[in-house]
């Protein structure tokens, strides 16, 4: 996407030093857009930072644990106090956790994956969700996973984790749906990534598409001129979903 189609936008990014959340913080910087990136990783966050200048744009670095809620909270009152608003947001932050049957699952892998990829996410529309409305465009894309309906053996806590995150999203655009704040997830399937390697070490990930590729869709969901809500944009078939409604 070489338009600036997102001059003035403020963006929102969590995981953002790395794989497709810098991708897609890189993309939104090159659109014009002002990336606010979040991420723990200082290091890959000046790469960013570096990134971003390269191409013409600009960032904010916010090195924050998406579990601080505290912090989230904070970030959402500069936000208000330096912007007044917000016009996208990007839950992109996620972990995978083990592979293992669910009867051998710790407490404590299955409270931080959930923490990470479920309450995090929650949190963030609750920090976010007054400066989304202020936009005249919010556009708020949650990165979900294949695993949400796909139930494979030992992938139990991530595939949970998945389901309730698109549960909650499919929630909130319900909640936004007559508002100006468009709601949608995005389901990048296998990924050139660090986290795709985690899961299939023996994998070609030479055989996979780049983060950059995916990313460029993901910034298609966040224009203003984008107006579906609801929505799941599947990268692998290139298809926009519609949730099935309750009879």
């Amino acid at each position: 996407m070489n338009a600036r189609l997102l001059t003035d936008r403020i963006a929102l990014v969590t995981g953002a030093s790395r794989g497709i959340g810098a991708a897609t913080a890189l993309a939104l910087g090159r659109a014009g857009a002002h990336v606010v990136a979040v991420a723990r990783t200082i290091g890959g966050l000046e790469e960013l930072d570096d990134a971003v200048g390269a191409v013409g744009g600009s960032a904010t670095l916010v090195p924050l644990d998406v579990t601080d809620f505290a912090g989230l909270a904070r970030l959402a009152g500069a936000l208000n106090e330096r912007y007044g608003r917000l016009d996208i947001l990007v839950g992109n932050a996620a972990l995978v956790g083990p592979s293992s049957p669910l009867d051998h699952i710790t407490l404590q892998d299955w409270d931080e994956v959930m923490k990470v990829n479920v309450t995090a996410n929650w949190q963030l529309i609750c920090a976010m969700d007054a400066l989304l409305r202020r936009s005249d465009g919010g556009r708020a894309v949650f990165l979900t996973s294949g695993a949400a309906h796909n139930m494979r053996p030992y992938r139990g806590l991530y595939s949970t984790s998945k389901a309730a995150l698109e549960a909650m999203v499919r929630t909130y655009a319900a909640e936004t749906e007559r508002t100006a704040v468009r709601v949608n997830m995005f389901s990048p399937g296998p990924t050139r990534t660090r986290m795709r390697a985690q899961v299939m070490p023996g994998e070609d990930p030479k055989t996979l598409p780049p983060p950059e590729e995916v990313a460029e869709k993901i910034v298609e969901l966040c224009l203003p001129g984008f107006s579906e809500t609801g929505r799941l944009y599947d990268f692998r078939t290139r298809k926009l979903m519609a949730f099935r409604k309750p009879e």
